[in-house]
């Protein structure tokens, strides 16, 4: 396992489904002595219309800001694990964010959380899980919260 993993992303939204893909991620690392790259994505594309003109500034700032928070609070769990973290905050859409990441920066492994999503609701709001696995070229481990 040492030679398998070197780079693996966690990638996160943020939320507390995440925790435990969080804690597998670390965990494979510490194992294997591999970086993490603890990667929240700004979903500037759904969540910021072009067409907005007031306050586009200050939500995309919030935004940014909860994706640092997030990500330096993965790098804290890793430090404690004697995990070495890179902090990734990027903007667009998650999913094609992630794997073209992932397939750009030498990746070995994605780890990332569900919301377990089922029906109607994961028809019309899809899963940025789902298409990470589904277009992803590295291998994808999918945590349920």
């Amino acid at each position: 396992m040492k030679e398998f993993y070197r780079n693996i992303v966690i990638a996160t939204d943020g939320s507390e489904n995440v925790q435990r893909a969080i804690s597998y991620g670390i965990e494979i690392a510490k194992l294997s002595g591999a970086t993490v790259h603890a990667l929240y994505v700004v979903d500037t594309p759904s969540t910021i219309s072009e067409n907005w003109t007031a306050g586009k500034e200050t939500i995309y700032k919030i935004m940014r800001n909860d994706g640092d928070k997030v990500v330096s609070k993965i790098k804290k769990i890793g430090e404690a694990s004697g995990v070495e973290v890179k902090e990734v905050v990027l903007d667009g859409y998650p999913s094609n964010e992630i794997i073209d990441f992932a397939e750009n920066n030498n990746i070995d492994l994605i780890v990332m959380g569900t919301l377990g999503k089922i029906g109607i609701e994961r028809f019309l709001m899809g899963s940025v899980a789902e298409k990470v696995v589904r277009g992803s070229k590295v291998p994808v481990m999918v945590v349920r919260g």
